[in-house]
């Protein structure tokens, strides 16, 4: 009796993983900026939320941050600075889309860290930036 008790409890757990956002579990996206900062420089340790935090709303050249548009949260809904366009929440605890499809993902970074900072993020800056967000809850 007490097998079935604990095959249930473990069933239970295993339902429970299938519907997570894909940040409360493992995500391929940020283990592909991993490897890439791997390659990149041969140092790397791990990505950092302090990092990803301070890369969030640090203002660069073009006098915008991500939290111009993305508030100071990213669990609020945003507006684009220009358009006044809502934008979804930017944390996967508020809205589980987010980081789950990595063309979509790629897309991002490279328009927004072009507008923000006039230049392409790195690996490292991409994958501290998400393990950031992905820690908003």
């Amino acid at each position: 009796m007490k097998s079935n008790l604990s095959l249930c409890k473990l069933l239970a757990c295993l339902a429970t993983v299938g519907t997570l956002p894909l940040s409360a579990v493992a995500n391929p996206i940020l283990d592909d900026y991993r490897a890439a900062a791997r390659q990149e420089k041969a140092a790397f340790q791990d990505f950092s939320l302090a990092a990803g935090q301070k890369l969030y709303s640090t203002v660069g050249p073009n006098q915008v941050s991500c939290a111009s548009c993305h508030t100071d949260s990213p669990k609020n809904v945003g507006k684009h600075a220009k358009t006044n366009k809502l934008i979804e929440p930017l944390a996967p605890s508020a809205n589980p889309k987010r980081f789950t499809d990595a063309s979509q993902v790629e897309k991002w970074f490279k328009r927004n860290c072009n507008d923000a900072l006039a230049r392409a993020c790195t690996a490292q800056e991409k994958g501290d930036f998400m393990s950031y967000v992905l820690s908003v809850k």
